[in-house]
Order: C-alpha cells, then sequence, then structure tokens
C-alpha cells in the first residue's frame, strides 16, 4: 500500500485526494443545470443524456472514494485524524448521492414542472450550486493550511471562505421556502402524487446546500484541533 499512487499522493498533499473528490461530486451536482432545463422543455431524449452524466460522475467519485479509503495512511503520517478525514469524505459523498437521486426521481417518473414554479427551482436549484461550490473552494484551501501548519493568514482565509458558504445555506433556506409557498398556492390545481414528488425535489435540492454546509462544519472541526 505504501507504494500505491494514492498514497503517494496523500504523502505529498493529504488533502489532493479528498479534493479530486470534492471536485468530481460538485461536476455531478452541476449537471443538475442542463438536466433541469431540458425537463422545463419536456425534452425527454435529452433529460436522459443529462441523467446518465449524473449518474457517471456519482459512480466516478464512489471509485475515488474507494480508493481513498483503501489508501488513506494511518493518523500517524497524516496531519489530522484518518476518522475525521473519513467523516469529512462521506460528507462530500451525499453531494454526488443527492445529485443522482433528484435525477433519477424526475427521470424515472417523466415529471413536468409547473410554469409558476420554473423560474423559482431555477434560482433555487443555481443558489444551492454556489453553496456546493463555494464548499470545493474551501477545502480547495486546505494544502496550503498543511503548508502553514495550521496557523496563521490561511486560517482566516479558511474562516472566511465558510462563513460565505453559511450565508449561502441560508440564502437557499430562504429560496426553498420561497418555492415552496408558491407550490402550496397552486397544489389544488395538480395531482395529489405529483405535488408529493415536487415537494420531495424541493427537499433534495436543499439537502445538496443542507451537505455542502455540513462539509464546512467537518473542516471548522479540522481547524479546531
Amino acid at each position: 500500500m505504501v507504494n500505491s499512487p494514492l498514497f503517494q499522493m496523500f504523502a505529498r498533499s493529504p488533502f489532493m485526494p479528498m479534493q479530486e473528490h470534492i471536485a468530481k461530486a460538485q461536476a455531478c451536482a452541476a449537471e443538475l443545470v442542463p438536466f433541469f432545463n431540458a425537463v422545463i422543455a419536456e425534452d425527454w431524449e435529452k433529460a436522459s443524456e443529462y441523467q446518465q452524466r449524473v449518474v457517471t460522475l456519482e459512480h466516478e467519485a464512489d471509485e475515488i472514494k474507494r480508493k481513498i479509503r483503501q489508501n488513506l495512511p494511518s493518523s500517524l503520517f497524516l496531519p489530522v485524524p484518518r476518522s475525521d478525514l473519513l467523516e469529512l469524505l462521506r460528507m462530500q459523498d451525499k453531494i454526488a448521492n443527492k445529485a443522482k437521486d433528484i435525477a433519477g426521481l424526475i427521470l424515472g417518473r417523466q415529471m413536468t414542472i409547473p410554469n409558476a414554479l420554473q423560474q423559482g427551482l431555477i434560482e433555487f436549484l443555481d443558489t444551492a450550486l454556489q453553496t456546493t461550490e463555494q464548499a470545493k473552494t474551501a477545502l480547495n484551501e486546505l494544502d496550503e493550511l498543511v503548508t502553514s501548519g495550521f496557523r496563521g493568514h490561511e486560517i482566516d482565509l479558511v474562516e472566511r471562505l465558510l462563513t460565505e458558504l453559511d450565508r449561502l445555506e441560508n440564502e437557499t433556506d430562504g429560496c426553498e421556502r420561497k418555492l415552496r409557498s408558491t407550490l402550496f398556492t397552486i397544489e389544488r390545481d395538480l395531482y395529489p402524487v405529483d405535488v408529493m414528488f415536487l415537494y420531495q425535489i424541493i427537499t433534495w435540492i436543499g439537502d445538496l446546500a443542507n451537505r455542502s454546509q455540513q462539509v464546512g462544519s467537518r473542516l471548522q472541526l479540522l481547524l479546531a484541533r
């Protein structure tokens, strides 16, 4: 195991494989933008193509996760506890998983998005994806934190990034409340089962931001150690 490429990568930068994983998870979530555009246009052939892209990227993220778990050195060779990195990895993985769930449910049911929800849903998704991107940006600074010994200017920089992450997650919550309110005003005109699944999709898009904030919370724990 010591001679494996991933182990050597950890030896050079204990966060490099983690950064690769969250980049893949973020790419997976970002595919929801063209996917939803296709869904709104009711172009199910295109939607299927983008859903498959989501699935492929989620599988690639899973493969990175598997290799990290197999090759992650013991805490003796890491600047932070191994268990903390594994928990951070688990949080990151939920972003990709949730993106796959969203695309799978919508495509599987060929869900149509009511006109009254379309603009608000795209804005909601955009804000949620800003949150996932911010989590990735914060994690990408951790190489410098290791170099600095978790002290000085880099700590301040990452703390600012995490503060902005919290702000974006709160903004996503506001978008979610607004979208739910809009759905409530039109739900009597829709089939009850469609309403149920629309609420589910809204919840899951919000979960993208929630999972990203959880990544930030785990990073803060690393900074505090």
